[in-house]
């Protein structure tokens, strides 16, 4: 509720605009009671026929009054509501950000998908038209006790005495919302999870013929998400109707017993005509309290799901004076650097020397830790042991952006965005790069071909993760991308796995002629690593090899039976 406050408070002067409408608005509401009651004592029943007009026009200029300011209430509560919704929704994507990668281990997209739409939308509600119309309801409330007790403190009694009831009503109604809802958060995250995964790996479904099992899969969490709603639905259908009743009992005693009033002459008719109207003002708050309850319920229990993001930190800590180096010319070290997640080793001791403009070449079993090599080194998780360092510098002292902006990554697994051709391969250097680059970038990556046979060229508008480009089409504009970046480190992580040998081969020629840079090249195949200034291999997390191409032959051990294997 603090967070949410620390929000609303920004827009304090909109709630107070708002507040000031509301009350006038009340207020108008509540005089025309009075207006009604001159009406049938005045003009009917006294006969005073001359009041009757000035009454009629003060009771439209109150209507129109009221409309007005009902208007600016609501209009402005929608403001606030898509204010505070905008605010919240920018600061948990802004924070989702900037998180690091264990992080995204913890939760999953369709959680946060969730907490990003639906959630922020109930919060909006809550903190908008819903919230003014919870104080509308209270202040209204109060407007029409203090005219009512003026008009006959016996009748109002009879609100005073239902009222209690229909507050106990509705604070069991808002417990039981709340853990309903609450669980609901739960459940909608874990639908779209599902839902996500299954369209995003849909060509894998189809596959491996999976749709009976995804669409199982699917409805048990449908079903699941069918009974939170309808345990909500319950809560409401038991409690709504016990106040409705008690809402229309209030006027009917409100009318026998102000007739006998009437009969015995303790209040006019006038009098209890103008009561009337106030019972059935006072009649809206009660019968809307249940929906307003569920609202609010709502809103806060998607509230506490978005803290529970925004109280997340970064595993990541960041340096009080972050060094920002000018010029980063390449030189990595990796001394005795050992790393683990969640008690499992993943590297032990490892320890690398690579001076700048020199070519490491890495190799190893699937699981061997290679990849973790990488993600140490843009620092997508920290070290547990040891220290990493690029010119001298510890990269956990370094400015995390410009570390990251020093290296060129060309992962196996391509991330194509849906946009153009030249979009995608610009994505590192949007604000600096010009569309000339582009092009020898592409015929670096041996790309410039098929992008040329493409319908729009390099404006080609590619789908969704690339969707209609072949596996090594992806992976050389991966290359041309990282190749446009001019970064002093380059990283080539299993790129190549999806070129056929000779596109292979002529991407490694063009990669060779690249001086000036710092290569990691992660590979399975020999071809992509021979030509390295020195190659290490991994083996559980060690390094249990180490040397040249022609070195490492004569020592026959792991990399020369792999030699053997793929040229043998």
């Amino acid at each position: 509720m603090k967070q949410l406050m620390k929000y609303m408070m920004r827009y304090w002067y909109l709630y107070l605009f708002a507040g000031g409408s509301l009350i006038l608005g009340i207020v108008m509401d509540v005089l025309s009671p009075l207006i009604t009651q001159r009406i049938v004592d005045d003009v009917i029943l006294d006969g005073q026929t001359k009041l009757l007009m000035p009454l009629l026009i003060l009771f439209l200029i109150l209507g129109i009054g009221k409309g007005i300011f009902k208007y600016l209430e609501e209009f402005t509560g929608d403001v606030i509501g898509i204010s505070v919704a905008r605010d919240i929704r920018r600061d948990l994507f802004d924070h989702i950000e900037k998180m690091s990668v264990s992080f995204f281990d913890k939760f999953g997209v369709g959680e946060l998908m969730s907490r990003i739409g639906r959630d922020v939308d109930r919060v909006w509600d809550a903190a908008g038209y819903v919230g003014l119309l919870c104080v509308e309801a209270a202040v209204h409330t109060v407007f029409v006790l203090v005219c009512m007790l003026r008009i006959s403190p016996v009748l109002t009694l009879i609100p005073l005495y239902i009222m209690p009831i229909v507050a106990v009503i509705a604070f069991h109604l808002e417990k039981e919302l709340d853990q309903g809802y609450e669980s609901l958060s739960e459940i909608t995250a874990s639908l779209n999870t599902v839902a996500e995964e299954n369209l995003a790996g849909v060509r894998t479904v189809r596959a491996f013929s999976r749709e009976d099992y995804e669409m199982e899969k699917f409805r048990r969490y449908n079903d699941q998400y069918y009974e939170r709603n309808m345990s909500i639905d319950r809560a409401m259908i038991t409690h709504d109707p016990s106040i409705s009743f008690l809402t229309k009992l209030l006027l009917v005693l409100s009318v026998t017993v102000g007739g006998v009033l009437v009969v015995r002459e303790e209040i006019t008719l006038g009098q209890l005509s103008a009561f009337m109207s106030y019972a059935n003002n006072i009649v809206w708050p009660m019968e809307i309290l249940g929906w307003v309850t569920n609202s609010l319920a709502a809103g806060l229990a998607s509230m506490k799901k978005i803290n529970k993001i925004m109280d997340e930190s970064s595993q990541l800590p960041l340096a009080k004076a972050s060094v920002k180096p000018e010029n980063i010319q390449g030189n990595i070290r990796f001394d005795h650097v050992s790393f683990e997640i969640e008690g499992r080793k993943i590297l032990s001791d490892i320890c690398i020397d690579l001076p700048a403009g020199k070519t490491l070449g890495i190799m190893g079993m699937t699981g061997s830790g290679k990849t973790a090599l990488v993600q140490l080194l843009q620092r997508l998780y920290d070290v547990t042991d040891g220290t990493i360092l690029i010119d001298g510098i510890d990269i956990r002292e370094m400015d995390l952006r410009t570390l990251r902006e020093s290296q060129a990554l060309i992962a196996q697994d391509v991330f194509l965005f849906s946009d153009t051709v030249q979009d995608n391969i610009a994505v590192g250097r949007r604000k600096d790069m010009e569309t000339l680059e582009i092009v020898p970038a592409c015929r670096a990556a041996d790309a410039d071909s098929f992008i040329e046979r493409l319908p729009e060229q390099y404006r080609t508008v590619i789908g969704e993760r690339g969707v209609g480009l072949s596996g090594g089409q992806k992976q050389r504009i991966s290359m041309a991308r990282a190749f446009v970046r001019k970064a002093p480190i380059l990283i080539l992580d299993d790129a190549t796995s999806a070129l056929d040998m000779e596109t292979e081969r002529r991407v490694q020629q063009n990669l060779a002629q690249m001086e000036g840079m710092t290569k990691i090249i992660i590979a399975h195949r020999i071809s992509s690593v021979r030509n390295a200034d020195e190659i290490i291999i991994l083996q559980d997390g060690r390094i249990a090899e180490r040397g040249t191409h022609a070195r490492l032959l004569e020592q026959k051990g792991l990399y020369y039976e792999t030699w053997k294997a793929q040229y043998l």
